[in-house]
């Protein structure tokens, strides 16, 4: 999430937005939860706190939907990314928010990104986030993709292009 907070971060400067982008790690060790944030604004950003009213959230790992609050504190007009495996049922969420379903984790495998037991699914995350961010065009998304991957930079940017194409609103 640290690598796509940063793409996020660059596409949005690269169309002329302040940014202000941080990860959040809790206990560090492999495995453990991590959230990163990302303010996008027109005005230069004073504010370097945590966000704790999002407009949108990103969900890379579905198994977070049980257990711990994901939606904690987001705007009633907020929508929810999720990487959620195709053809299965998603469960119970409110009904107040918009939700969105990529599979980046098969997008991720198919392009050979990471391995087929971990694949990395953070560029094609950001290619599912700039078809529902009202702020964020996918080029620019492509473009920071490029300066960021540090591998695999085409197979980076094609599963951002696939997830962009294959991210479609689902209904709680």
């Amino acid at each position: 999430m640290v690598v796509a907070s940063e793409v996020l971060a660059k596409a949005a400067f690269k169309m002329g937005f302040e940014v202000s982008s941080f990860p959040f790690f809790g206990v560090e060790r492999r495995g453990a939860p991590v959230t990163a944030y990302a303010r996008i604004d027109e005005h230069p950003i004073r504010n370097k706190s945590s966000i704790y009213e999002p407009d949108y959230v990103v969900v890379l790992d579905s198994s977070l939907l049980r257990g711990i609050d994901i939606l904690e504190g987001l705007k009633p007009s907020g929508k929810v990314l999720i990487n959620y495996p195709a053809g299965k049922k998603l469960p119970d969420l409110p009904q107040r928010y918009k939700y969105f379903l990529i599979d980046a984790t098969s997008i991720a495998a198919a392009h050979g990104i990471g391995s087929q037991t971990a694949p990395i699914v953070n560029t094609a995350i950001m290619g599912a986030f700039a078809k529902i961010c009202d702020k964020v065009a996918l080029e620019p998304v492509l473009e920071s993709i490029r300066e960021v991957a540090p591998v695999k930079e085409e197979e980076n940017v094609a599963a951002a292009k696939e997830a962009y194409e294959r991210t479609t609103e689902a209904t709680p």
